[in-house]
This record gives structure tokens, sequence and C-alpha cells, in this order.
């Protein structure tokens, strides 16, 4: 990073972007605010002395003059559990007098660094991103160089990873979401359970598959590859993906879906095919969106209770923008919401079936 020099005017942007930190830290500084840590104050200061930086009222009065605005690039809105992520982050925001700018990003990196820039050049408080290029199970270099071109002066905050950057992470504990799908299905007899949707480049499919052939092991059942079918995030992925599964000589007892865009089609799929559900097979899943409500049988889903989550990503933006220390690691706990779509394994003995009814009562929420 090209260093500012003695033939230019030296700004409480250049201090900032050397120091790695916010112009509004740097200004907190300047002003002695007690709301910056030893360790930035320190390194700002000794910015300020190296460069004989004098400000001019303006940069004193940054902190004072903030846009109070958050940029959010959401991978595609379109998508229900953007949408809810979205709506729950813009109301957290409103709640402490921010307003949001949103930004689509329809999975293309290009676009999302487009984005970046002109959030910069609107000078936006903070950004949030929600999936895209964030969820990488690989962060792409690219990537990486363009976001750390922008933290110096904005703080990042980001529901998956961004490696060798200083993101904030507010991310969803999708090993226990996995964890509460697998010992639900297993408490109602069900052994031979499969995976549908989802690419295995993207973190949160990676993570949920991994737990899922962690949890066959530790409960001595066999993983079968030909129970996990891989595609996208869509109806047709289900759709599809289940019709695959229905032409194996062992069907599966129960159905896992990456989402509930995917459910969908594996519920359509399974009908077509002449299965009850969840007589003859189970269907669960991810995310909990209004898909959820609507699809019949109602869905049983992992719900991320999503205003706690946006209140966690906007306080989160917020409170790095003001130099406040907050963790860079942060997790939601999830909870497993109960419907028709799943139940009993037929073959299931009594003792087994009972596991439904007490085995979960702080995470399953029974819905009639």
């Amino acid at each position: 990073m090209q260093k500012p020099t003695e033939s230019k005017t030296i700004t409480i942007y250049d201090i900032a972007r050397e120091a790695g930190v916010s112009p509004a830290t740097v200004s907190r500084v300047l002003t002695n605010n007690a709301n910056v840590s030893k360790a930035k104050k320190e390194k700002v200061q000794s910015l300020i002395e190296k460069y004989n930086f004098k400000p001019n009222a303006l940069a004193k009065g940054l902190s004072d003059t903030q846009s109070k605005v958050i940029g959010i690039i959401a991978a595609d809105v379109r998508n229900s559990y953007y949408a809810e992520v979205f709506i729950a982050c813009e109301n957290a925001a409103r709640e402490q007098g921010y307003t949001v700018l949103l930004s689509n990003a329809f999975g293309n990196m290009e676009r999302e660094m487009q984005h970046l820039d002109m959030m910069r050049q609107q000078r936006v408080d903070a950004m949030i991103q929600l999936g895209g290029s964030v969820d990488a199970v690989v962060s792409y270099p690219e990537y990486i160089g363009k976001v750390q071109q922008i933290m110096p002066a904005i703080p990042v905050v980001v529901t998956g990873k961004l490696d060798g950057t200083e993101c904030y992470e507010v991310q969803i504990d999708f090993d226990k979401a996995t964890d509460f799908l697998m010992e639900y299905l297993f408490g109602l007899g069900h052994e031979r359970i499969a995976l549908v949707g989802g690419r295995y480049n993207v973190l949160g499919t990676y993570s949920k598959r991994q737990r899922y052939e962690e949890l066959l092991e530790r409960h001595g059942i066999s993983y079968r590859e030909e129970y996990v079918v891989a595609g996208s995030y869509d109806y047709e992925s289900g759709y599809i993906g289940m019709n695959q599964i229905l032409a194996l000589p062992d069907v599966p007892t129960a159905v896992i879906t990456i989402n509930d865009y995917v459910a969908s089609g594996v519920v359509r799929s399974a009908v077509e095919h002449g299965y009850r559900i969840p007589q003859d097979i189970s269907v669960v899943s991810y995310d909990n969106t209004q898909i959820a409500e609507l699809l019949t049988p109602r869905l049983t889903s992992i719900d991320y209770d999503y205003e706690n989550f946006g209140r966690m990503l906007v306080n989160t933006a917020i409170a790095a923008s003001k130099g406040i220390q907050v963790p860079m690691h942060q997790k939601m706990s999830p909870r497993l919401v109960v419907r028709e779509s799943s139940g009993p394994q037929q073959e299931a003995s009594n003792e087994r079936r009972s596991f439904r009814d007490k085995a979960w009562p702080a995470s399953v929420e029974e819905h009639s």
C-alpha cells in the first residue's frame, strides 16, 4: 500500500488508510474520545506525529457527521432467505436512526465489486454483505483485494467469511442447525436419510454436508453417496434431485433439503411418484421462509430468528463504524420448527417415536 508522502497534503483519510482504521476512528483520536482501543489509538497517534498532521475543523468533526447509512449487498433479494435477512436489517437500522442502501449482486463477483466502490463513494458508515463471494469455501483473491481497499475507511460485516481480511463475521451456526435436523430424524426412527440441493463450494452447504456425514458416523449409520444429490438452490434442483433419488432401489425414508425452495421441488416429485408426506417420506429443510407455511403439507424447517440475526448484523456494523470494540466472529443460534411434513419412520418402535415429544424442549417449536 502506498504511503502518503510529504509532497501531498495529508488528510484524515490517508491517516486512516495507513493505520487500517476508519476515518471516524482517527477523528475520535484527535478529539480524545474514549471509544477507541489503546492499540488503535497508539497506531493513529504515531502516524499523526510522523506526518505532523494538522486536522481542519471538518476532520475534527467527522465523527459527528456520519452519513447514518449502512450499505447492504445481497446475493439476490428475490430469494426469500435474503429478503428476510434484509428486512430484519432494515428494521434494526431504523430503530437506531439509520437508513440502508440495498444493492443486488445476482451471484456476480464483478457486480459485487462495483457495489463496493459505489458504496464507498456514497460514504456509507459501514457495509453488510449477505452471501455471494463471502460464501465461498475458498475465498477469491481478487475479491479479498477489493475488500482490503475498502476496509481502512469503512468496516465490512459478512454473513460468511473472507480469508485474509479483518471483516466482521456474523454467521449462522450451521453445525447446530444440522444437529437439530439429524437428531430429530434419528429420534423418529429414520436411518436412510438423503441430502438434496446446494453447491459444495458454498460455505453453508459444505458445512451442512460435513456435519451430515459426521452425524451418520456417530450413529453407526453407513454414508451412502447415492443419497447425496447436489445441484443449486431452486425448485428445479429439488425436483430433479428427488426424481434421481426415487429411482434408487432403496428409497430413503427422510430427505433433508438445503433450503425451502429445494423442498418445494422435492415435495412435488414425491407426490407425482405416489409417495405420501410424511407417511412414506419425511421432508425437512433449512431457512423457514414463507414457503414453509405455503407448502402442503407445511414444512418442518430450521429457523434463524431473522429479527435477531438482522439486529446482530446491524449492531455490529454500527459499533465498528464508531470504533467501538465488537467481536470479530459471532454465531447465530438456530431453532427447529416442526410442522406436518415430518413424522415417524413407519417401522420405528414406540420407544423411538416418543423421542420427538421429550428430547427437544429448548430448540423445537411445534406448529399445529
